[in-house]
C-alpha cells in the first residue's frame, strides 16, 4: 500500500516538475547572450542574426536559459525572443522543391548553415523562404523545429 501512495505522489508531482523544451527566434539583430539569468550578469556571446533559432531549456523570472544549434548556452531577456519560426539547413546542401515531393521542381540548393523562415509543416515537409526564394524541403534536415 504504501509503494502505491508513493508512486502515486510520485507520478502526480514529477509530470508537474518536467522542463518540456521548445524553440523560440531571436527578434533582433543584434541580442546578448548573458551568463546568468539577470542583467547584471556577463555578456557572454553578441549574437547579430535575427530569427536565429533558439531551444529554451529553462526560465527564470524574465530570462530563458537557451541552447543554439552551435551548442552555445546561455540567458536571454524574453523580451528579445519571438514566436516566429525559423530553422537551419544541418545536414549538408539541401534541395528547395517547388512543391512538398521530390518529383516536383528543384529551386535552390540550400547550403549548410542557412537560415530559412517556416511558414507550416506537413508531415516530412516544411513551405520555407529564404533568399528571396520559396518552396518546399524536408523537415529532417532542419534544426529549429520539433
Amino acid at each position: 500500500m504504501q509503494k502505491l501512495i508513493f508512486f502515486s505522489f510520485f507520478f502526480l508531482f514529477g509530470s508537474i516538475e518536467a522542463k518540456e523544451e521548445y524553440f523560440l527566434t531571436l527578434r533582433y539583430d543584434e541580442v546578448n547572450l548573458r551568463q546568468g539569468p539577470g542583467k547584471d550578469y556577463p555578456i557572454k556571446i553578441f549574437y547579430k542574426k535575427k530569427f536565429l533559432p533558439v531551444k529554451v531549456q529553462d526560465s527564470s523570472d524574465n530570462f530563458r536559459k537557451i541552447k543554439d544549434h552551435e551548442n552555445n548556452s546561455g540567458w536571454i531577456h524574453i523580451s528579445q525572443l519571438s514566436k516566429k519560426k525559423a530553422a537551419i539547413v544541418n545536414n549538408g546542401d539541401l534541395i528547395m522543391f517547388k512543391n512538398s515531393t521530390i518529383y516536383s521542381n528543384p529551386v535552390v540548393i540550400l547550403k549548410e548553415g542557412r537560415l530559412v523562415l517556416v511558414d507550416k509543416c506537413k508531415i516530412d515537409w516544411c513551405k520555407v523562404k529564404s533568399g528571396g526564394f520559396k518552396g518546399w524541403i524536408k523537415s529532417e534536415s532542419l534544426w529549429g523545429l520539433f
